[in-house]
């Protein structure tokens, strides 16, 4: 962390790379994953900043840092050493991870999956006691908490019972104490200012969050208890339509901010909790959220006087202020973007005129944002420095085409270092989700190829979000279809336009990105070659004994289990294995509880069986999404040697 910070508020912005015809050296795979850690959830509050590293060379263990925010070049404190690991694992997928006020920090360990309390000097940051533990070792996990201070509890979510439950524990230690009882499943928990009222999230089977959620509130006694708990905003499974909230936010005693998606874009809205008045603060078409499939996202800030968001347009984000008078609320000229040369942003959180995000740009790696509001200076910290020059970087070009059943459809195309030609391999990356996106902040997993003379289209199928509901809608009850026909359409349109080799075609995705690469192959003629990270083979397999958080998440894009069983089949790339004609390489995780091996096993077996070129990599300790530096390379590693194999490309 803090290796060549950027601190350049009078100067011009970090210089954009533009492709050169001079040949460069490949971008090493070792350089590119194994080594950086990503940055989680920054947090302003009580004048320190503090972060989390997800660190590969060490693992994959995550550790919280902390130093004084107004001291943006003092050396952090690490405040969990090894052997700490700050990991949550509510619904698979875990996120928020610990939470901090007060000179209090909790935070969720996981080698024994309890809630650890330590004590924090609030000038240094440093720790200022011996760790203790909260809670015993059970079969429930915890997220997603926040610190009452007045009452000395953390409250947030235990998991537990194939069930949410929002809990307090106290401060001292003992057991969890249910303050709520959901349907099914909540999160996303925030006291308001003067601590009387509890606002959260909730949603139930067989909707995703993105899909239909509700805000919830509740008066919090003085004694703690939750009193007069309902909904106020979003949908049920029950109601005509589905709308979707994220990131309760409080900007004053009953004074609520949520974004809502009821217009058809996440927009910002406003709750007076007193009167329950709601009024607009950003009619736009933009989001201002992102699919919840992991605690800790936060996409808007307040610093205490003045609201700042993240809003994404044609899957580009910015960062702004959100004027909140009457004269502006409402209106288009509520949103003031900030001059800032960064268009990847996540995890906003604000204190006293600060800012602090996770940034990055088409040609600046991840690092810290850190934002003076009042004069716009800013100071941005890499994680490691970029290993390319700004005329090595491929930068995207927005490159729109008629997808599935001729809808607009957006990708970023990355063109190979030296320029796109006919004769130039092409990979087409799918993202998973399959609710996710792709992103334009500088990706070395990208540079890498495209260092190597391919070109790389990383697709915003439909479904994917950042373009509004309609846009995240067109997968429902098609996918395997329309996903694969948007990567198949990204694929022929550059081949079209003589930037890319319709003979050198590859196709990789893990998770849902692994599925639309199985079945692109199965489906079009448009792919030579794929490799596939954990990929779902089967997805009857997986509606019939998926975890908790994704039970009936197919249910919506493929059609309810087992009544649409036909559907499932007609779909399934394992049932369809006959029909693939090309080269796979399969990686697997054989600690995955999402999808398990098993599938993996059976899909590479039933190619082998048709005489398909396959290979497969297996990795033990790893799970759904490999969290080790070293399998990392590894993979990146042995897809490009498989690809160049089988396309007949000479070595780098």
């Amino acid at each position: 962390m803090g290796q060549s910070p950027i601190a350049n508020p009078d100067h011009p912005p970090p210089p954009q790379a533009t492709p050169q015809p001079t040949p460069q050296p490949p971008l090493p795979a070792a350089l590119v994953v194994g080594s950086a850690p990503a940055l989680r959830e920054p947090l302003l509050r009580d004048g320190l900043l503090l972060w989390l590293e997800q660190r590969p060379q060490e693992g994959g263990r995550t550790t919280l840092l902390a130093r004084p925010a107004a001291r943006p070049g003092a050396e952090p404190v690490e405040l969990t050493p090894a052997p700490w690991n700050l990991r949550s694992r509510v619904h698979a997928y875990g996120g928020g991870s610990y939470a901090y006020a007060d000179g209090t920090l909790v935070f969720v360990h996981d080698g024994d999956r309890c809630l650890w309390r330590c004590p924090v000097d609030r000038t240094s940051g440093k720790p200022a006691g011996p760790l203790q533990v909260l809670t015993t070792p059970a079969a429930r996990a915890f997220a997603d908490g926040l610190i009452d201070t007045a009452r000395q509890r953390w409250i947030g979510v235990m998991e537990a019972g194939e069930r949410d439950w929002l809990v307090a524990v106290p401060l001292a230690g003992g057991e969890p104490a249910v303050l709520h009882r959901p349907a099914d499943f909540c999160g996303y928990a925030c006291l308001s200012p003067d601590g009387a009222e509890l606002a959260w999230v909730e949603w139930q089977q067989p909707h995703m969050p993105w899909e239909r959620s509700q805000l919830w509130l509740a008066e919090v006694t003085p004694a703690g208890d939750l009193r007069n708990a309902r909904p106020v905003a979003g949908s049920g499974p029950a109601d005509d339509r589905g709308i979707s909230v994220f990131q309760p936010l409080w900007i004053g005693a009953g004074e609520l901010v949520v974004a809502s998606d009821a217009g058809g874009w996440w927009n910002l809205q406003h709750l007076h909790t007193g009167s329950g008045t709601w009024k607009p603060l950003l009619p736009m078409a933009a989001e201002f959220a992102m699919p919840q499939w992991v605690y800790g996202l936060r996409t808007s800030a307040w610093d205490g006087r003045q609201l700042i968001a993240a809003a994404c347009r044609d899957g580009v984000w910015e960062l702004g202020r959100v004027a909140l008078e009457e004269q502006r609320s409402g209106s288009a000229e509520a949103w003031q973007p900030l001059p800032l040369p960064f268009d990847d942003l996540a995890g906003l959180s604000a204190e006293d005129g600060r800012l602090a995000a996770v940034a990055s740009a088409p040609g600046v790696p991840q690092g810290l944002l850190e934002l003076e509001l009042a004069t716009d200076r800013w100071r941005h910290s890499p994680v490691a420095p970029c290993p390319l020059a700004p005329e090595a970087i491929s930068l995207p070009e927005a490159w729109w085409f008629a997808g599935h059943e001729g809808a607009r459809t957006h990708a970023w195309f990355y063109p190979p270092i030296g320029g796109a030609t006919a004769d130039s391999p092409l990979l087409v990356k799918g993202h998973s989700g399959p609710t996710g996106m792709a992103r334009r902040g500088l990706s070395l997993a990208i540079q890498f190829w495209t260092s190597r003379g391919w070109g790389v289209v990383d697709v915003n199928y439909g479904g994917s979000t950042g373009f509004g509901r309609a846009y995240r809608e067109r997968l429902d009850g098609l996918w395997g279809v329309a996903d694969v026909a948007d990567c198949a359409a990204a694929a022929r349109s550059l081949v079209a336009s003589g930037r890319a080799s319709a003979a050198r075609v590859a196709i990789e995705g893990g998770s849902a990105g692994g599925f639309t690469a199985l079945a692109a192959l199965c489906f079009t003629d448009v792919f030579r070659a794929a490799a596939c990270r954990y990929p779902v083979c089967d997805p009857a397999a997986l509606a019939a004994h998926d975890h908790r958080f994704e039970a009936r998440y197919l249910d919506g894009l493929i059609g309810p289990w087992p009544q649409a069983a036909a559907t499932y089949e007609a779909r399934s790339p394992l049932a369809h294995a006959d029909r693939i004609r090309c080269p796979v390489i399969f990686f697997q995780g054989l600690e995955d509880t999402v999808v398990p091996p098993e599938q993996t096993e059976r899909m590479a077996a039933a190619l082998a069986a048709h005489g398909i070129p396959v290979d497969v990599h297996r990795f033990a300790g790893e799970g759904h999404g490999f969290r080790d530096g070293t399998v990392q390379t590894q993979v990146l590693e042995a897809s490009e040697a498989f690809f160049r194999r089988h396309f007949g490309l000479p070595a780098p």
